[in-house]
Protein backbone atom coordinates (compact mmCIF):
# COMPACT_ATOMS: atom_id res chain seq x y z
CA UNK A 1 0.00 0.00 0.00
CA UNK A 2 1.42 2.76 -1.40
CA UNK A 3 2.41 5.93 1.50
CA UNK A 4 1.75 3.56 4.28
CA UNK A 5 3.94 3.72 7.25
CA UNK A 6 6.50 0.71 7.64
CA UNK A 7 5.99 -0.97 11.31
CA UNK A 8 9.43 -0.50 12.71
CA UNK A 9 12.02 -3.75 12.75
CA UNK A 10 12.71 -5.33 15.41
CA UNK A 11 16.10 -4.34 15.44
CA UNK A 12 15.48 -0.39 15.61
CA UNK A 13 13.32 -1.43 18.66
CA UNK A 14 16.29 -3.15 19.91
CA UNK A 15 18.09 -0.23 19.33
CA UNK A 16 16.37 2.73 20.49
CA UNK A 17 15.30 0.69 23.77
CA UNK A 18 19.24 0.59 24.39
CA UNK A 19 19.26 4.10 23.94
CA UNK A 20 16.59 4.75 26.52
CA UNK A 21 18.38 2.34 29.06
CA UNK A 22 21.88 3.91 28.39
CA UNK A 23 20.06 7.92 28.71
CA UNK A 24 18.06 6.92 31.64
CA UNK A 25 21.09 5.33 33.23
CA UNK A 26 23.73 8.32 32.32
CA UNK A 27 20.46 10.87 33.51
CA UNK A 28 20.44 8.98 37.05
CA UNK A 29 24.14 8.77 37.39
CA UNK A 30 25.24 12.30 35.82
CA UNK A 31 22.22 13.87 38.48
CA UNK A 32 23.42 12.04 41.36
CA UNK A 33 27.40 12.39 41.07
CA UNK A 34 27.77 14.82 38.40
CA UNK A 35 29.53 14.26 34.87
CA UNK A 36 33.35 14.24 36.82
CA UNK A 37 32.55 11.21 39.30
CA UNK A 38 30.51 8.73 36.48
CA UNK A 39 32.48 6.65 34.22
CA UNK A 40 31.23 5.06 31.26
CA UNK A 41 31.61 2.10 32.67
CA UNK A 42 28.79 2.51 35.45
CA UNK A 43 26.63 3.87 32.97
CA UNK A 44 27.14 0.43 30.91
CA UNK A 45 27.01 -1.58 34.11
CA UNK A 46 23.68 0.62 34.66
CA UNK A 47 22.35 0.17 31.75
CA UNK A 48 23.25 -3.75 31.60
CA UNK A 49 25.03 -3.29 27.85
CA UNK A 50 28.84 -3.70 26.72
CA UNK A 51 30.76 -0.45 27.00
CA UNK A 52 31.67 -1.22 23.34
CA UNK A 53 27.43 -1.18 22.69
CA UNK A 54 27.58 1.95 24.54
CA UNK A 55 30.18 3.97 22.44
CA UNK A 56 27.81 3.10 19.75
CA UNK A 57 25.79 5.45 20.52
CA UNK A 58 28.04 8.03 22.33
CA UNK A 59 31.91 8.03 22.35
CA UNK A 60 32.71 10.08 25.15
CA UNK A 61 31.27 10.81 28.87
CA UNK A 62 30.43 14.52 26.78
CA UNK A 63 28.66 12.94 24.43
CA UNK A 64 26.91 11.08 26.76
CA UNK A 65 25.91 14.14 28.84
CA UNK A 66 25.02 15.97 25.66
CA UNK A 67 22.29 13.03 24.99
CA UNK A 68 21.07 13.68 28.19
CA UNK A 69 20.48 17.05 28.23
CA UNK A 70 19.32 18.13 25.35
CA UNK A 71 15.79 16.60 26.28
CA UNK A 72 16.13 18.53 29.51
CA UNK A 73 17.08 21.82 27.24
CA UNK A 74 14.81 21.47 25.18
CA UNK A 75 11.81 20.34 27.09
CA UNK A 76 12.83 24.24 29.34
CA UNK A 77 12.76 26.09 25.87
CA UNK A 78 9.51 24.96 24.93
CA UNK A 79 8.19 26.05 28.87
CA UNK A 80 9.72 29.27 28.46
CA UNK A 81 7.92 29.70 24.37
CA UNK A 82 4.59 28.72 25.62
CA UNK A 83 5.13 31.13 29.15
CA UNK A 84 6.11 33.90 26.67
CA UNK A 85 3.10 33.61 24.29
CA UNK A 86 0.81 35.44 26.96
CA UNK A 87 3.35 38.11 27.97
CA UNK A 88 3.01 41.62 26.45
CA UNK A 89 6.11 43.08 27.77
CA UNK A 90 8.87 42.03 25.26
CA UNK A 91 11.84 42.23 28.19
CA UNK A 92 9.32 40.04 30.20
CA UNK A 93 8.61 37.85 27.26
CA UNK A 94 12.12 37.16 26.55
CA UNK A 95 13.01 36.04 30.44
CA UNK A 96 10.41 34.17 30.37
CA UNK A 97 12.00 31.91 27.45
CA UNK A 98 15.44 32.37 29.42
CA UNK A 99 14.68 31.60 32.53
CA UNK A 100 13.63 28.19 32.24
CA UNK A 101 16.57 27.19 30.24
CA UNK A 102 19.00 29.57 33.14
CA UNK A 103 17.35 27.09 35.71
CA UNK A 104 17.83 23.57 33.66
CA UNK A 105 21.42 24.54 33.53
CA UNK A 106 21.54 25.24 37.17
CA UNK A 107 20.33 21.91 37.95
CA UNK A 108 23.33 20.40 38.93
CA UNK A 109 25.86 22.91 38.38
CA UNK A 110 28.93 21.14 36.85
CA UNK A 111 26.88 19.24 34.20
CA UNK A 112 25.43 22.38 33.34
CA UNK A 113 28.55 23.94 32.81
CA UNK A 114 30.14 20.69 31.20
CA UNK A 115 27.17 20.65 28.84
CA UNK A 116 27.78 24.15 27.62
CA UNK A 117 31.48 23.52 26.93
CA UNK A 118 30.62 20.66 24.89
CA UNK A 119 28.29 22.32 22.92
CA UNK A 120 30.71 24.83 22.56
CA UNK A 121 34.37 23.06 21.31
CA UNK A 122 32.38 19.06 20.72
CA UNK A 123 32.59 17.73 17.80
CA UNK A 124 29.86 19.33 15.03
CA UNK A 125 29.76 16.09 13.38
CA UNK A 126 28.29 14.14 16.33
CA UNK A 127 24.71 13.91 16.54
CA UNK A 128 24.50 14.66 20.19
CA UNK A 129 26.15 17.87 19.20
CA UNK A 130 24.31 19.19 16.62
CA UNK A 131 20.93 18.35 18.43
CA UNK A 132 22.87 20.99 21.22
CA UNK A 133 23.05 23.48 18.60
CA UNK A 134 19.64 22.84 17.05
CA UNK A 135 18.53 23.65 20.47
CA UNK A 136 20.47 26.55 20.55
CA UNK A 137 19.66 27.90 17.11
CA UNK A 138 15.16 27.44 18.25
CA UNK A 139 16.47 29.20 21.56
CA UNK A 140 17.30 32.11 19.27
CA UNK A 141 14.72 31.82 17.18
CA UNK A 142 11.92 31.85 20.01
CA UNK A 143 13.31 35.03 21.18
CA UNK A 144 13.50 36.74 17.68
CA UNK A 145 10.12 35.90 17.71
CA UNK A 146 9.30 37.91 20.70
CA UNK A 147 11.59 41.13 19.15
CA UNK A 148 9.54 41.00 16.38
CA UNK A 149 6.32 41.92 18.35
CA UNK A 150 7.42 45.17 18.41
CA UNK A 151 6.83 46.81 14.63
CA UNK A 152 10.47 48.92 14.99
CA UNK A 153 11.93 45.72 14.93
CA UNK A 154 13.51 44.63 11.59
CA UNK A 155 13.46 40.37 10.81
CA UNK A 156 17.47 41.27 10.74
CA UNK A 157 17.56 43.15 13.72
CA UNK A 158 15.61 40.54 16.08
CA UNK A 159 17.71 38.05 14.59
CA UNK A 160 21.03 39.75 15.74
CA UNK A 161 19.69 40.77 18.76
CA UNK A 162 18.36 37.07 19.60
CA UNK A 163 21.85 36.02 19.02
CA UNK A 164 23.44 38.33 21.34
CA UNK A 165 20.49 37.58 24.10
CA UNK A 166 21.68 34.11 23.60
CA UNK A 167 25.62 34.78 24.00
CA UNK A 168 24.90 36.87 26.91
CA UNK A 169 22.91 34.06 28.38
CA UNK A 170 25.51 31.57 27.98
CA UNK A 171 28.20 33.72 28.75
CA UNK A 172 26.05 34.10 32.13
CA UNK A 173 25.52 30.49 32.73
CA UNK A 174 29.46 29.09 31.91
CA UNK A 175 31.12 31.85 33.72
CA UNK A 176 33.13 30.68 36.29
CA UNK A 177 32.40 33.70 38.31
CA UNK A 178 29.18 32.53 38.57
CA UNK A 179 29.67 28.98 39.92
CA UNK A 180 28.20 29.83 43.06
CA UNK A 181 25.22 31.99 41.66
CA UNK A 182 21.95 30.71 41.90
CA UNK A 183 19.74 30.72 39.26
CA UNK A 184 17.67 33.46 40.06
CA UNK A 185 21.05 35.66 40.43
CA UNK A 186 22.04 34.25 37.04
CA UNK A 187 18.97 35.75 35.58
CA UNK A 188 19.08 38.92 37.24
CA UNK A 189 22.28 39.34 35.76
CA UNK A 190 21.00 38.23 32.26
CA UNK A 191 18.08 40.56 32.56
CA UNK A 192 20.13 43.61 33.38
CA UNK A 193 21.90 42.81 30.31
CA UNK A 194 19.22 42.48 27.85
CA UNK A 195 17.89 45.27 29.20
CA UNK A 196 20.41 47.44 27.68
CA UNK A 197 20.09 46.18 24.53
CA UNK A 198 16.32 46.72 23.43
CA UNK A 199 14.57 49.86 22.73
CA UNK A 200 13.33 51.98 24.98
Amino acid sequence: MPGASQPVGRRERNKQLKLDRITAAAHELFAERGIDEVTTQQIADKADIGTGTLFLYAKTKGELLLLVQNSLYAEALERGRADAESIPDTLDAVMAIVRPVVECNRTQVDNGRVYLREMVFGDPAEPHHREALTITGRTEKAVAAVLRRDTRASEAHAATTARVVSAVMFLAMAASVNVAASADEIVRDIREQITVLLPR
